[in-house]
């Protein structure tokens, strides 16, 4: 129970800082701000102050900022259909920053608390009791001090980058850009594998010793390819290589949570396991809010970028059907995730 609860604060508290970032910018712009609610579903606590009515509602699977003219037409001079374009844009994509900008505060936190910074570059290979190598890929012609560049094409700026294309690519065969000796050099037909135990991962990397420049770069760069990682299992999951049992929805992400917080065996450990998944959640979380669907902010920021080029907005009621449309379909998305969650909970 202990777990489930926190789980859902975590999770609470990721929503309220996406919320929180379209609020603040809306203030920021001079835009009327009715409503302020972490969750959905009925209201356990609402009070208002000034002009704005703040709620926490019963189911702790997002939340919302209603702005004065946000979906209808308003004649209030503060409402949002009254503002510039680069206004209302920056409103919209305030919530995916802040996300964004949450997945790198817990980045820098959980690698400072690391003992070193993982890197891309090769420090030695697998061997057996006897110290003979079973590393294809030191066969397949990588050395030690090799700095993996690319894989298949994909730049590799961290070690996410490279578990992430090495675990999930079907194949073993692979054309490998190095950093060798200040050169690079590619190498083709790269088989990664540990003959002994068959696993993909056949080498071990340097640590890096964690400094302020160290950390923070590594921070910006491991954004940017969880952010990245979302975007490419998007598409795997539009291609048919992912597939609808893979998808998890807040019960599944609540239930991760909660594991995560009891994995390791000291305090430390869990806590890094928490902010670690929790950093998955957040960069997730703002990385698919960008996504140009209806209803989210990719899908108003859309409209946003079509009447900056026609230079005069589309119909609020053409806009509210594609969103309302959107919203229902994302509904029925969350309740088939939501039972798939259940069932492999249950099972």
């Amino acid at each position: 129970m202990v777990k489930i609860i926190l789980a859902i604060l975590v999770l609470g508290i990721i929503v309220a800082i996406h919320e929180f970032g379209h609020f603040a910018i809306a203030k920021l712009c001079g835009i009327r701000v009715n409503q302020f609610a972490i969750g959905m579903g009925p209201a356990i606590l609402k009070k208002k102050w000034g002009e704005t009515e703040y709620s926490l509602r019963l189911l702790p699977i997002g939340g919302f900022c209603s702005m004065e003219g946000e979906d209808e037409a308003s004649e209030d001079s503060r409402a949002f259909n009254h503002k510039s374009v680069p206004r209302r844009m920056a409103v919209v994509v305030a919530g995916a920053v802040m996300n964004l900008l949450l997945g790198f505060i817990l980045l820098v936190i959980t690698t400072g608390m690391g003992d070193a910074i993982t890197t891309t570059t090769i420090s030695r290979f697998h061997t057996d009791e006897n110290g003979n190598s079973v590393s294809s890929s030191e066969s397949s012609g990588l050395q030690v001090n090799d700095t993996i560049v690319r894989i298949n094409g994909m730049r590799i700026y961290t070690d996410t980058d490279l578990s992430y294309k090495l675990q999930y690519t079907n194949d073993n065969d692979f054309t490998v850009d190095v950093r060798r000796n200040g050169e690079i050099v590619t190498l083709e037909h790269v088989r990664f594998e540990d003959t002994a135990t068959t696993g993909r991962l056949d080498f071990w990397v340097y640590g890096q010793k964690p400094t302020v420049g160290s950390v923070l770069s590594y921070a910006a760069k491991n954004t940017y390819s969880i952010a990245r990682m979302t975007w490419v299992c998007f598409l795997d999951l539009i291609r048919g290589n992912v597939g609808f049992h893979d998808m998890s929805g807040p019960v599944g992400i609540v239930n991760a949570i909660g594991e995560a917080a009891t994995l390791g065996e000291t305090l430390r450990e869990h806590v890094l396991s928490l902010l670690s998944l929790s950093t998955l959640v957040t960069i997730n979380l703002g990385f698919c809010n960008l996504l140009p669907l209806p209803a989210l902010d990719g899908g108003r920021l859309v409209f946003l970028i079509i009447e900056a080029i026609r230079r005069k907005p589309i119909k609020p009621e053409h806009e509210g059907m594609v969103h309302l449309v959107g919203m229902g379909l994302l509904m029925l998305l969350m309740l088939a995730v939501t039972y798939n969650d259940i069932v492999r909970l249950i099972q």
